[in-house]
This record gives C-alpha cells, sequence and structure tokens, in this order.
C-alpha cells in the first residue's frame, strides 16, 4: 500500500508520524554543520519546501522541553533517515540546542498597527512554547516579569523589537547551551508592508528584531532563514559579517529545496507512474539550482497525488494556481509596450537575456528598468538558461520553467502559469 502524499503539510513531525511519504532531506542537517556558517539566508521561490526544511532541521536539533521541562525525545523521528547512516560526528548534536522558530509567512496585514500586533503574537507564541524556563529559577525578578509581558502582549514596544535577544540569553541560562535561531519566509512582512504603504515602519522593527539577535549575540549557535528575495541593501542584516547569502545562483546546497531528478523518479516509481516520467520532466523540471536540475515540489506531490489511482494522467500548472506574488504583478502591469513584448516571446518559448541584481530591494523598483526580471527570476516564474558576466554585472539567458509551451491538442498549456503576466494588459479576466 503506497503512502499518502503530503499535501499541503509542512509539519516534519506530522508527515513521519502519519505515515506520509517523505522525500529524504536530513543531509541538509550534515551540510548545515560542516558549513559552519553561523548565520545562512536561503532564498526560494515559494512553494519549494523552505518550510518543511526548517521544520525538520528544528526537531533534529531542538533540546525540547514540555510544559513541565521534561525533556522530549525526537531521536525516533530521523530512524533510518539518511542523517542516521552519517556518524557520530553529526548525530552528537542531535537534540543538543534550545531553538527559537518563528514563521513570518502569514503576517500579512492592511497597516502597520494590525502587521505589528500580528508579529507581537507570533513572538508571543514562541515565548509561550518555552514558558517553562519560567519554573527554572534561572531567571531575575524583572526578566520573569518582562517575559511575561511578552506573553500577555502588554510589553513596551523596545521589548519586542529585541525580544529574540531576550529569549536567547534567557534559553542559554537555563539549557546551559547556545541557541539555533530558525526564520522562516522573513520577506514577508516586507513585501506586505510595501503594497500597504508602511514599509518604512516595517523595515524599522524588523531591522531591531533581526540585528538584536543575529548580530554580536553571545548566546547564538548559529541561524538558519528562509525567504524569496535576499533584501541586503535595506541595512536589515547591517554589519552581520558573518551572514551567508545562498541563493539559486549559487552552487551549494542545491538539492534540498525542491526535487532532484532521481528523487522524482523514484516518486513515479514508487506511485507506479514511471511510464509518465518524460511528460512529468517537459512539465515540472523547469528550474536550476546552481547546475542542478530542480523540480518544482508542490507540482510533483500534486501530480502524483492526483493520478497514481487514475486511468487517465493528466498534468496541470499546479504551482501557478497557487503561488502569486503582488510584487510582479504591479511590476507587469506597469511595464511599457517593450517589456510586455518581450514577456510574450517568452511564452512563445524563447529565451532572453537581461542583467539581473541579487540585492535590489523593494524601494528601488521603479528605479530600475530591468527590476522586473530580477523579481521574474527570484519568484520562480523564470529560469535559467545560461549567464556571463560583464563588467561585474551578471547576466542570465532566461526562459520559463520546463519549456512552457502547450503540447496538448485542446489543453489550457503550460503557458497558463505565466497568464497572470498579461491578462490585464490583454483586456482578460481576473
Amino acid at each position: 500500500m503506497e503512502r499518502r502524499i503530503p499535501i499541503g503539510l509542512e509539519s516534519y513531525k506530522e508527515i513521519v508520524d502519519g505515515d506520509y511519504y517523505y522525500v529524504d532531506k536530513t543531509l541538509f542537517i550534515r551540510e548545515i554543520l560542516d558549513s559552519g556558517v553561523f548565520v545562512s539566508l536561503f532564498t526560494r521561490p515559494r512553494r519549494f519546501g523552505k518550510t518543511l526544511a526548517l521544520s525538520m532541521l528544528k526537531t533534529f536539533f531542538e533540546d525540547e522541553r514540555g510544559e513541565d521541562g521534561q525533556r522530549v525525545d525526537n531521536s525516533r523521528y530521523f530512524d533510518g533517515k539518511k542523517i542516521s547512516a552519517c556518524g557520530e560526528r553529526y548525530l552528537e548534536k542531535q537534540g543538543k540546542y534550545p531553538v527559537i522558530s518563528l514563521t513570518f509567512k502569514s503576517a500579512r496585514q492592511p497597516d502597520f498597527g494590525m502587521a505589528y500586533e500580528s508579529l507581537k503574537e507570533i513572538i508571543a507564541g514562541e515565548f509561550r512554547r518555552h514558558q517553562y524556563i519560567l519554573q527554572g529559577g534561572v531567571l531575575h525578578a524583572d526578566e520573569v516579569e518582562k517575559y511575561r509581558s511578552i506573553v500577555s502582549g502588554s510589553a513596551k514596544a523596545i521589548s519586542y523589537a529585541t525580544s529574540l535577544a531576550f529569549l536567547t540569553n534567557c534559553l542559554k541560562r537555563y539549557h546551559n547551551s547556545n541557541v539555533v535561531i530558525l526564520l522562516d519566509e522573513y520577506d514577508v512582512p516586507l513585501e506586505n508592508a510595501y503594497f500597504k504603504g508602511f514599509y518604512n515602519e516595517m523595515i524599522d522593527f524588523i531591522r531591531s528584531l533581526f540585528e538584536s539577535a543575529l548580530k554580536t549575540n553571545d548566546s547564538l549557535a548559529f541561524s538558519v532563514i528562509t525567504g524569496c528575495m535576499r533584501i541586503s541593501r535595506e541595512s536589515i542584516f547591517t554589519g552581520l559579517n558573518n551572514l551567508k547569502v545562498i541563493s539559486v545562483l549559487s552552487r551549494s546546497f542545491t538539492e534540498f529545496f525542491g526535487f532532484t531528478a532521481k528523487e522524482v523518479e523514484k516518486i513515479l516509481s514508487d506511485y507506479g507512474l514511471m511510464q509518465h516520467l518524460d511528460e512529468v520532466k517537459n512539465w515540472y523540471d523547469g528550474y536550476l539550482f546552481g547546475e542542478t536540475e530542480i523540480y518544482n515540489p508542490w507540482s510533483i506531490i500534486n501530480c502524483v497525488n492526483d493520478n497514481y489511482r487514475q486511468t487517465e494522467f493528466v498534468l496541470e500548472p499546479y504551482w501557478a494556481n497557487t503561488s502569486s506574488n503582488d510584487i510582479v504583478r504591479e511590476l507587469v502591469e506597469e511595464a511599457d509596450a517593450s517589456t510586455r513584448m518581450e514577456i510574450e516571446c517568452l511564452m512563445a518559448g524563447e529565451v532572453l537575456e537581461k542583467p539581473v541584481y541579487e540585492d535590489i530591494t523593494y524601494g528601488e523598483f521603479h528605479h530600475f528598468a530591468d527590476s522586473i526580471w530580477s523579481f521574474l527570476f527570484f519568484t520562480g516564474y523564470l529560469r535559467k538558461a545560461g549567464e556571463r558576466f560583464e563588467n561585474r554585472r551578471r547576466y542570465l539567458k532566461m526562459r520559463i520553467p520546463g519549456g512552457y509551451t502547450d503540447n496538448r491538442p485542446n489543453g489550457p498549456g503550460k503557458v497558463g502559469v505565466c497568464r497572470v503576466w498579461v491578462e490585464k494588459k490583454r483586456g482578460g479576466g481576473g
């Protein structure tokens, strides 16, 4: 009997406990430890498994405690996984660190007041998860009071702006170990703030929150951060000299977000769909991370789930139907006729060469004519087909992932992924 497909599940524990199908990415743990990087920022498009990857890291590294302060043994979650065969050097790190884990993917509110309250709730939830330290006798009375005020939502603004640094210090004293910080989708509050008109206020808060925790923090072991875009010029990580950005252009860590060709072949084989490998490859393999061909995982698991018990094999643009990007929409809607013509050429299967900037900021969108190509590339709408450097500038040859031509007689074709770019300019719907 085939294992269930984990559609929409992003909790590593839930996938293992529920006996769902899991593509083993636990060697990510080994690579993180071997890299020795203090703060790693991984930028990948939406729906490429970033949240699940951080959940897996949390499950492995955390010295987890229950409400009563008793240890929670998570070792069983890695029985038979690839990391378990890597030796004591890595396994001795299992369950050894207190972990702070936050996700900002739901931080989308209409004004700064609501956005700030949302971030307060996210922070308070993580403090609440670690409330066992209040019973350990390691905090001073004023620290206990401050901790409880953060949990209740009544703390001063400065307490929230420096809350992660405060929590790392508290956890280190309780556990007698430095702390791992995992931050998921760090750029979502910034993207939302840009469109809602309170960008500068959000930048100030996020800068304080991150800098206090990640810069000159003696209680920090290491940190792993994920997002779609690199936003270095925003000064969020000012002075953080040991920050390492691993983007889709980097040649390291390429196989840990998305599925490799071998992983896709195994999934199709396990579910009796290998005869459709060429069709799946034509539709979904379209990304190049570093020099590694990568399939979109959301598309693959949905494709397998929809087809493995059916007599007719049907392909759908799953990623396009779920992954939206307001920045891309705005840039396309405001593009000139020449840019829209270039997009039409891409949809027809052509390749374009454009300069790409990894560290462009939200505030710079309208100051660079070529900014649209950087966003289309880093958010997953385009893939690299080649590159060159000229005058210290990177030029990429880019095309729409997977070819995106309509190979079915009556089907909508893979150009459906990109139709949102030009619908309104054509006079189409929605």
